[in-house]
């Protein structure tokens, strides 16, 4: 059954007022003039965890607010003077601590936000632009293998490289499909589907949860029994910090074989690499087996000889030996030229530091969670769903050689397999069937002023635009992991009308966007979890 808030034993108009956008202002102006103070107040009354609350609590005068605060930016576009502030950072320890949070941000009138591995494309996880609070969930990162069910036990603060690891630690042949960079927090990633290379195989991370634990607007924890199969089919992809704080989820492992197989190679201009990915998109979605992932990583840069060149990287995972894996791309992809020596034969495990661009590297790297240089970046994202021609291909090379040396990047991942086989509506992410490959728009940079940052977006969303005439459309597919604030965002305080969220959220969701509505309205009624790009309530109808 889904989860209701309790309500007050008054008149239908208390009950319609309750239920109104108006509610948080209310409960704002109740929490006096001081709601930072009356915050840390109800915080240190309603923690019993052994360990005091205030050792893990941080506000604007604790000498080490910032390096808390700054740990987990990973865009640099956020982590500046002029940034919005939060008034206080918790980093509970104990899910009772997190909790208090949930109940005290709401008793106080905070803003409230949420963060797992702070990979949050716009910042939202960290953002607000009203006085706001940030449960940080770094400290819940307990990750519990059972190797004999193959299922595990997740806590949102773990990274996918810690997940990988453990996994690994107890098992070499179990895995997980989750994401490529292993910095990404587990609670973000799987509320937004969760994708990577063996995604073809066996579908999104969020394909693969059977239970999990959620702590709603009056901080009490549900299970996936006690929460109802809406509220658990919409946690599963509907996006992060809109139905509640996922503190843990069960997940189902699946099999690999003890051997996998990677490989990169690189193809210029000259070695034909137009043709190459002209030829890809009719295959890897459509002709690969599902064992076989092989995504393009591309991006223009000066070759030795001083020229600009494009450069396709054709990265593979195979889900056996070299020697299938060559009898494979020899019967499909025999253009590609791949030969043994550009194979290796590793563990699952392993392979995944291989194509997070980490090889050689031990497995502990996995555990690192400072891993990834930090930059300042725009990313968007595309589906296609109709393979682009080689004459677009090349209008697409000039937008890259007209920028500066490797301004743009784009990641092509191939969708087909398992995918294909999942109905859209089977949890919010709806991309399936019929879909190629999805894109990643990427420009990054290391020179944070302004002018340079404003080029730079500038460029992303030129490009963008351009590419319009070769993605999918009615609506334009995005990825709600990659957000994108503009492709439609909310309103202020918590005022977002339907048709303004309909916006954004039919490109994230299509005709799931309807559905995660209703769930929303049943379960956070008075919009707590909330930001930019969070599914709203409907109003409380008139009886």
């Amino acid at each position: 059954m889904a989860i209701i808030p309790n309500l007050p034993s008054s008149s239908f108009l208390a009950i319609l007022f309750i239920f109104s956008p108006y509610y948080l202002a209310y409960c704002a102006s109740s929490s006096g003039n001081d709601p930072h103070g009356a915050f840390l107040k109800c915080l240190y009354q309603n923690s019993t965890t052994t360990c005091s609350i205030s050792q893990v609590t941080y506000d604007q005068t604790n000498s080490t607010y910032s390096s808390v605060l700054d740990l987990s930016i990973q865009n640099l576009r956020f982590q500046t003077p002029n940034a919005p502030k939060p008034l206080v950072i918790v980093t509970p320890v104990a899910v009772d601590q997190a909790q208090a949070v949930v109940r005290c941000s709401r008793e106080s009138g905070l803003q409230f936000r949420v963060r797992s591995g702070g990979h949050d494309y716009e910042g939202l996880s960290y953002l607000s632009g009203v006085p706001f609070v940030i449960l940080d969930l770094l400290n819940l990162r307990k990750i519990t293998v059972n190797v004999e069910n193959a299922t595990a036990w997740v806590e949102s603060g773990a990274t996918v490289g810690e997940l990988y690891y453990r996994i690994g630690e107890k098992s070499n042949s179990l895995g997980f499909p989750a994401g490529v960079c292993p910095t990404i927090g587990v609670g973000g990633l799987f509320s937004g589907g969760g994708y990577g290379m063996i995604m073809r195989k066996y579908g999104l991370s969020a394909d693969n949860i059977i239970d999990a634990r959620i702590m709603d607007a009056d901080g009490k924890l549900h299970d996936r029994e006690s929460m109802g199969e809406d509220l658990f089919w919409a946690i599963r992809g509907g996006g992060g910090n809109t139905f509640g704080v996922v503190v843990s989820w069960r997940i189902s492992l699946v099999p690999v074989p003890k051997t996998v197989t990677v490989s990169t190679v690189l193809r210029t201009l000259d070695q034909n690499a137009t043709a190459l990915v002209h030829r890809w998109q009719y295959i890897a979605a459509n002709q690969f087996p599902d064992d076989l992932s092989m995504r393009i990583t591309l991006l223009s840069l000066d070759g030795t000889d001083g020229n600009r060149t494009m450069q396709a990287y054709f990265q593979t995972l195979y889900l056996g030996q070299t020697d299938d894996l060559l009898a494979v791309i020899s019967s499909s992809f025999p253009e590609l030229g791949l030969t043994r020596e550009d194979c290796t034969e590793m563990s699952w495990v392993n392979s995944t530091l291989y194509c997070a661009g980490l090889s050689g590297q031990p497995l502990e790297a996995l555990m690192n969670r400072s891993l990834n240089a930090k930059n300042y970046f725009k990313n968007k994202s595309d589906y296609v769903k109709e393979p682009i021609s080689e004459v677009a291909l090349e209008e697409i090379w000039k937008w890259f050689s007209r920028a500066e040396q490797g301004a743009l990047m784009m990641i092509l991942n191939p969708y087909g397999g398992r995918m294909g086989e999942i109905s859209e509506s089977a949890i919010p992410f709806p991309h399936r069937a019929g879909n190629l490959y999805k894109i990643q728009h990427i420009t990054a940079w290391t020179n944070g002023s302004a002018e340079v940052s404003a080029m730079r977006v500038s460029l992303m969303r030129q490009f963008y635009q351009f590419m319009g005439d070769y993605v999918s459309k009615s609506p334009r597919s995005a990825y709600v992991n990659y957000r994108d604030l503009d492709i439609g965002k909310n309103g202020d305080s918590g005022k977002t009308s339907y048709q303004q969220a309909s916006e954004w959220g039919r490109k994230y969701f299509h005709g799931n966007f309807d559905r995660l509505v209703k769930v929303k309205t049943a379960v956070d009624p008075t919009n707590f979890f909330r930001n930019e790009q969070s599914i709203p309530p409907l109003p409380l109808p008139l009886p």
